[in-house]
């Protein structure tokens, strides 16, 4: 089955017809990916990773069909991190890094503090 790429959408459409949010568009074509974490009505965090900030809140929300099974319950939720990546594979890692830290870590991470996960991951390297 051969997959076909979407298309970006040009710079002169309009934002309010299509659903994004013009803050949370990427403006660097470099910086394709998000990872982010929200924050839940009962004050745990989930991490997550996405092309579209915009919609992907509005799926948490409820107000799109597609959020995570996890938020549905803990609506609303609140977008508290958001970190913009080069690809889906650097997204992932850094989901990932995020999701291994402990509650302490991420609220560090929050606050402004050193982050405590590490500016980009190790790469990975296959024995043979």
């Amino acid at each position: 089955m051969k997959q076909v790429d979407r298309p970006r959408m040009p710079a002169n459409v309009d934002t309010e017809s299509t659903g994004q949010s013009a803050e949370t568009s990427v403006s660097d074509p470099v910086a394709s990916w998000w990872v982010y974490l929200v924050q839940c009505v009962d004050g745990t965090l989930y991490a997550g990773i996405t092309t579209d900030l915009a919609r992907r809140l509005r799926q948490h929300n409820g107000e799109l069909v597609g959020g995570a099974r996890y938020t549905r319950p803990r609506r609303p939720v609140v977008l508290v991190y958001r970190e913009a990546c080069r690809d889906r594979s650097h997204a992932g890692q850094r989901e990932a890094a995020l999701r291994k830290l402990t509650r302490t870590g991420k609220q560090a991470l929050l606050a402004g503090q050193e982050s405590p996960i590490p500016a980009s991951p190790e790469p990975v390297t296959r024995k043979t």
